[in-house]
């Protein structure tokens, strides 16, 4: 694969998993759990869960496969399975709830949950990372495209307090929806690969 064919694959790769972390309304969320920090200790406490919830994601990348052989759990259930949670998850984030509050609780310093699990890394995330990981065209390409997507999702969280203040809670909630959208689209790709594998299993 050339160079820039390459870089191409893992930035389309990307993407996709940088829509599923969902910096911008994590951000939000994180900002209300550490309200009462100072923001030397918000960033310190939100590197701190990124890298928990990077750590996480790896895992479940390169111990997946062996968790799915363990559960006899096949390619097409786990794209079905996987399209069907992030469905769930982009509904959430295009329709959100109607008093506009976050359910997740106060945390006065929260440790792993609920930043890194299950907002960051959480169950729509980690199965797309199974899926991707054992997709042969993505396998070689899938550690990259999860560092980018994490980095870009880390200088987001870490700018929240700016970027609130200049896009106000309505461009927020805007930029939110445009990311639940797009992610509504990824999710049916996903249903339809899965239904589409079944179908071949049974030929």
């Amino acid at each position: 694969m050339e160079l820039s064919s390459m870089i191409q694959s893992i930035f389309e790769l990307a993407f996709p998993l940088f829509l599923i972390m969902d910096p911008i309304g994590n951000g939000a969320i994180s900002l209300s759990i550490l309200k009462d920090h100072s923001p030397a200790r918000q960033r310190a406490i939100i590197l701190r869960e990124c890298i928990f919830a990077l750590l996480i994601i790896l895992t479940f990348q390169y111990l997946g496969e062996g968790l799915l052989s363990l559960l006899d759990i096949g390619q097409s259930t786990l794209r079905i399975a996987g399209g069907a949670i992030l469905f769930v998850i982009s509904m959430k984030m295009v329709f959100p709830p109607a008093n506009g509050e976050s359910a997740e609780p106060a945390v006065s310093d929260p440790f792993i949950v609920p930043l890194a699990v299950p907002l960051i890394a959480g169950p729509s995330l980690l199965a797309a990372v199974m899926v991707y990981a054992h997709r042969g065209d993505t396998t070689t390409l899938l550690l990259p495209s999860i560092v980018i997507a994490w980095s870009a999702t880390l200088i987001i969280m870490l700018l929240m307090p700016l970027l609130s203040r200049v896009l106000g809670p309505k461009g927020l909630r805007a930029a939110e929806r445009l990311m639940g959208l797009i992610l509504i689209l990824m999710s049916f790709q996903m249903l339809e690969d899965g239904i589409k594998l079944f179908i071949e299993s049974l030929g």
